[in-house]
């Protein structure tokens, strides 16, 4: 783990602290991983199916028993597809939390539609703070994936309504945010409060898909949520693109070109 102090963090008279936490295990650069050695010319097994990994509570834990009690895990979904918002969430659990559905939370791209819906009922009725935010097809083309992204994020801090003491995201900083942060290398897999907003995050744009599935009619964003899928480009290559698309992304620019 490496740990960069920020000076100048505005209004809080103090210097703001950066982890980056690299995934555990992983081979660090200038290591050599062994190659598996097969013999006797048989093919091997196929290694056992993993079960999907379950985040914990280990990184707010260590932040409430110091004292820092309104901790943020924040999450983005919708970086891949050629329409549709890119959404991010902000949740802040009580301090020393639990709950029995908890034990339920996982990544959002590991759990059932139905899941995920039941979960994120109990996140906003639970939690001590949620905020949303969201940046459009338009934004991405007009300022980039990356900067949409991060002031969706920052969307997503604010609608908490109280600045929070740390924030926890999934691999990402957020440079112009004044405050204490981690980026965890799958975060959502491996701490709750991430999780919880990879859940509250995926909900909320599949609700705004829905919307515009009724907007744009013939493109079935409600079934494959802006995802390049092969029903959504022979879509695309029938209609055309829509105001929802990102014409900055090959596949939609490309089609454009050649209408």
């Amino acid at each position: 783990m490496s740990e960069t102090r920020i000076a100048g963090s505005a209004g809080r008279g103090r210097g703001v602290t950066v982890r980056r936490l690299l995934r555990t295990g992983a081979a660090t650069e200038g290591q050599c991983v062994a190659p598996t050695r097969v013999t006797g010319g048989s093919t091997p097994p196929p290694p056992p199916r993993r079960a999907a990994p379950r985040p914990d509570l280990r990184h707010e834990l260590a932040l409430w028993r110091a004292g820092v009690s309104r901790v943020a895990g924040i999450d983005e979904v919708g970086r891949g597809p050629l329409a549709g918002p890119v959404v991010a969430a902000a949740v802040v659990l009580p301090a020393f939390f639990g709950a029995s559905w908890l034990d339920r939370v996982r990544d959002s791209k590991m759990l059932a539609p139905h899941r995920r819906e039941q979960l994120a009922g109990d996140i906003w009725s639970e939690a001590l703070a949620v905020g949303v935010g969201a940046a459009s097809a338009a934004d991405i083309d007009r300022i980039g994936l990356t900067a949409a992204t991060r002031a969706a994020m920052t969307a997503a801090v604010a609608g908490l309504g109280f600045p929070p003491d740390h924030i926890i995201l999934d691999a990402v900083l957020l440079p112009e945010q004044q405050l204490d942060q981690t980026a965890l290398i799958d975060g959502d897999a491996r701490c709750v409060t991430v999780a919880c907003a990879s859940i509250i995050a995926k909900v909320a744009r599949d609700a705004m898909m829905m919307t515009l599935d009724v907007v744009y009619p013939g493109y079935n964003f409600a079934r494959h949520k802006g995802y390049g899928t092969a029903e959504h480009l022979r879509a695309l290559d029938r209609l055309g693109d829509c105001p929802a698309h990102r014409r900055s992304f090959a596949p939609v620019r490309i089609r454009t070109r050649l209408s």
